[in-house]
Order: structure tokens, then sequence, then C-alpha cells
């Protein structure tokens, strides 16, 4: 008899902790983190990364947001300071605080509970990402609170995989994110 992989632990795990919410709770705390708020609560949630792109964040993260909007993160920047895979390769989006920078990208209104599920895609609770409550403005300037979505990365970057950029690229424009915003990235290099 084979033992089931630990993709299928972990899909198991997230299949009975959405469906017992004290679980998840429990499960985060082990972690060190809180699981605040009731499973049903809307909340935004910030993508700057290849949860932008619409296919891949309702179809393979299984996502079904209620609305979207265009949005910005004031006081960070865009970094690719995390290992992909192969290490060392195709290095991950993630956002760094910076006074003096912004980064654009999609805010989507999602339950807690789709964020526990989408958490779970992301390798959260885990040992890389870690959720943080961030003020984030929608293209309006109206203020919203928002999780997003940030690590402990190198000091260097290194550059993401052409595809990985390419769902970047396109969630980018897809969500009518401005132009200046993409344009910075069209001039990211990626791996070769």
């Amino acid at each position: 008899m084979r033992l089931p992989t630990p993709r299928a632990v972990k899909r198991i795990w997230v299949a009975v902790a959405l469906r017992y919410w004290p679980l998840a709770r429990l499960w985060y705390r082990a972690w060190g983190l809180r699981l605040i708020g009731p499973p049903g609560e809307q909340i935004w949630y910030f993508a700057y990364g290849a949860n932008m792109h619409g296919v891949t964040f309702r179809d393979r993260r299984g996502m079904r947001p209620t609305e979207w909007r265009v949005g910005r993160l004031p006081g960070y920047r865009l970094r690719f300071n995390l290992d992909g895979r192969p290490k060392g390769r195709s290095a991950p989006a993630n956002i760094h605080a910076d006074a003096h920078g912004e980064v654009w990208g999609v805010l989507y209104r999602i339950t807690r509970r789709d964020l526990v599920r989408l958490n779970a895609s992301e390798g959260i609770p885990g040992r890389r990402y870690r959720p943080i409550d961030l003020a984030a403005q929608d293209a309006a300037g109206n203020r919203l609170n928002a999780v997003a979505y940030i690590a402990d990365g190198k000091d260097e970057d290194g550059n993401p995989s052409l595809r990985y950029l390419t769902l970047i690229r396109e969630g980018a424009r897809e969500h009518g994110l401005p132009d200046h915003w993409i344009a910075s990235l069209d001039e990211i290099r990626h791996w070769e």
C-alpha cells in the first residue's frame, strides 16, 4: 500500500480545516499565525504577482472573488528575491518595505475561508510567504485594509521565469493597471 504524498495530505488537511473552522485556527496558531474573523467575512486580498492573472487566480487557485479593483500599495516595492524552482532560478515575486516605493496590483474581495484556501495554495502556513495586513488604495485613492503575502527574501534579486513573468504582465494588462507600471514590468529581465 502506498502512502499519500505530502501534497495529498495537505489537500486533505485543508479540506477538513475549511469545513471545521476551529481546526484551521489551531493549525494557524501552531505556526505562530492568527486566523481572525468568521469564515464568511469578506476581506480584500492584494495580488501583485501571478495571482493578478485571472485564469491563474480563478481556475488554478479556485478563487471566486465577488469584486476586484486596480490597487496600489504605497511604501513597498516589487522584488524577485526568493528562491524559485529549481532552487536559485525562476525567482517568485515578493514585496519589500520602501518608504519611496509603490506596488500596483489587483485587489480581490474574497471570504476568509477563500483566503485560507488561497494561503494553502501558496504554502501558508509554512516557511516562505506569510500573510500581512496592509493599507492599500484602489485606483480612486480609497484606503482599503488588505491582506498581501510577504516573505523574508535574500539581499540580491534574481530573475523570474519567462512563464511566471508573462502571467504577471498579462494579469496587469487584463486588469488595466497603469501604463507606467506595465512598462516597468516589461523591463524586468527573465531567467534564461
